[in-house]
């Protein structure tokens, strides 16, 4: 693998630890506020306990990674032997990770382009893979750049999730809606467009919308081949049976990755989440 081009992401990624491992990608934590704790995602809270805090009510926030502690990331890297570095976020409308690594990139050793995917979860899992794949084959800075925005133009993201309380709560979708879908007892899907979470539809049973989340992803796929990532919080079984369903129905199915989603998405968007990434390659 080359070292001239090193590829970092945030833990918001939600990569398998064998592929950050496989390509070399390092992965900066965002941090999970529960109560009085602030506490790195990944590392020291899991998923399920944010499930279960929000269940019980409790209070749940997030934060971004420091400034500091992306100029300790990127000194390391270069310190290691790496020329330059591709460092790729979720969408700088969800948090202020991008800003954070903008301001540590000014101060770096070497070379960082950042990047604000407007993705998230694994739609900005593949982005980084793909720029490290191009990393790996001898790719530029600039190519390894050019692989991760192609990737994050071609991703879709689609979710399901059992109320829109949670995401109102956090700010990331409007009051209104999250009213109108209380009041209407729908279950919403949503997506992300434009770096931002929109609803999509409004679909009367949680049965109903989970089969249109599959019919969406099917469609989306077509022909072509892709990758596909389902992620979940506390709905393993509702994934699998999902995950399966796709792996029949999709026939240029590349990769398919099934995953519960990591403390940082989970805070916003409560149990019961069901999404799937479509990404041609």
């Amino acid at each position: 693998m080359s070292r001239h081009v090193a590829i970092v992401t945030d833990s918001t990624a939600y990569l398998p630890r064998a592929a950050l491992q496989r390509h070399r990608i390092t992965a900066v934590p965002l941090t999970v506020v529960l109560g009085d704790q602030a506490l790195e995602e990944g590392t020291e809270i899991s998923a399920r306990s944010v499930a279960q805090a929000l269940q019980k009510r409790k209070y749940v926030t997030t934060s971004r990674p420091s400034p500091e502690a992306f100029a300790s990331t990127y000194r390391a890297i270069a310190e290691a032997g790496a020329e330059s570095i591709v460092s790729l976020h979720l969408s700088s409308e969800f948090s202020g990770t991008y800003d954070a690594a903008v301001l540590a990139a000014a101060e770096a050793p070497v070379p960082v382009r950042v990047v604000d995917t407007g993705m998230v979860a694994m739609a900005l899992g593949f982005c980084a893979l793909a720029a490290a794949e191009a990393a790996e084959t001898g790719g530029s800075l600039d190519e390894a750049v050019a692989a991760a925005e192609k990737r994050a133009e071609q991703t879709s993201a689609y979710f399901y999730v059992d109320t829109l309380d949670y995401l109102r709560r956090g700010g990331r979708i409007g009051a209104a809606q999250a009213l109108l879908g209380s009041a209407l007892a729908v279950k919403p899907l949503l997506q992300l467009a434009e770096g931002r979470i929109d609803l999509l539809e409004k679909v009367r049973t949680a049965s109903k919308a989970i089969a249109r989340l599959e019919e969406i992803a099917v469609e989306r796929a077509g022909e072509a081949q892709v990758d596909i990532a389902v992620h979940h919080l506390a709905a393993a079984e509702r994934a699998d049976a999902l995950a399966e369903r796709l792996r029949e129905r999709v026939p240029g199915l590349a990769e398919l990755h099934v995953s519960e989603v990591g403390a940082v998405i989970g805070a916003h968007t409560g149990p019961g989440l069901l999404g799937a990434v479509v990404s041609p390659r």
